[in-house]
């Protein structure tokens, strides 16, 4: 079985996101997928099987299935559009999340994604201990969002993983208004065994939904600051939905025994 490492958001490799995806021709037990996820420690493998004019798609963390992920779905495209459907500039993936669409234009692989009801949630005493400084705004939604005066404080961070488990959310989200681009973000997931996810698209949902409203526009740039840093291209669309595009890298292709 092919298993394929790209690096996701980015044009370069060592940057980005890395997700590992797995292309089967028939789906392994999931205790096995699981253990894939372990022995590769990426913050995602995706597993592909392909089933009638779609390909099936999960995510796995090395702690758990997910129901969403960004990175893993722009690097499982960027597989399927040049090894599998080259001919192709469109391939539909169904999931947990439903159908979700990616269409590769030129250099980019955009996502249409849904977006999540954002609810605003109290700004606490346990949030400035866990991040060291205090949020302006904490919303909830699928993860939390806690925003903060500026893009300084986002890079500097060094938030208590402990703490960051007994917050709401299963990703824990800060971000800020960027002086490059339109915000600067980062994605604390302990709970799903990732102490930082270093570009994560389905946190975008949610943070570009947010910065789209704040800002009064549908297109927003958004940057990862990450240690490998990722930037993510959003637009707003109608009916809930957004689309994230990103570039994408290969590292490598292997045969897993």
């Amino acid at each position: 079985m092919k298993q394929y490492i790209v690096d996701a958001f980015t044009n370069t490799v060592f940057s980005g996101n890395p997700a590992a995806v797995c292309v089967m021709d028939r789906w392994p037990k999931e205790q096995w997928m699981m253990q894939v996820a372990e022995e590769n420690n990426l913050s995602e493998t995706a597993f592909i099987v392909k089933e009638k004019s779609a390909y099936r798609l999960r995510w796995f963390t090395p702690g758990t299935e997910v129901e969403l992920c960004g990175h893993a779905t722009l690097a499982s495209a960027f597989v399927i559009l040049n090894y599998y459907e080259n001919n192709s500039d469109k391939v539909d993936f169904d999931t947990i999340s439903g159908r979700l669409t990616v269409t590769r234009r030129k250099n980019l692989y955009e996502m249409n994604f849904p977006t999540y009801e954002l609810k605003e949630t109290p700004v606490t005493d346990i949030m400035e201990t866990c991040f060291g400084f205090r949020p302006m705004k904490a919303f909830l939604g699928l993860d939390l969002i806690c925003i903060f005066e500026n893009e300084e404080i986002i890079r500097r961070m060094i938030p208590d993983q402990n703490l960051l488990m007994k917050m709401e959310g299963r990703i824990q989200n800060v971000t800020a208004q960027g002086t490059n681009t339109d915000c600067v973000s980062r994605s604390f997931c302990p709970k799903l065994s990732i102490p930082e996810d270093p570009v994560c698209g389905s946190a975008h949902c949610q943070i570009a939904s947010y910065w789209s409203k704040v800002l009064n526009k549908k297109d927003i740039i958004a940057y990862q600051a990450s240690k490998r840093g990722g930037l993510l291209h959003c637009h707003l669309l109608d009916h809930g939905r957004i689309t994230i595009s990103g570039e994408a890298a290969l590292f490598a292709i292997s045969e897993i025994q």
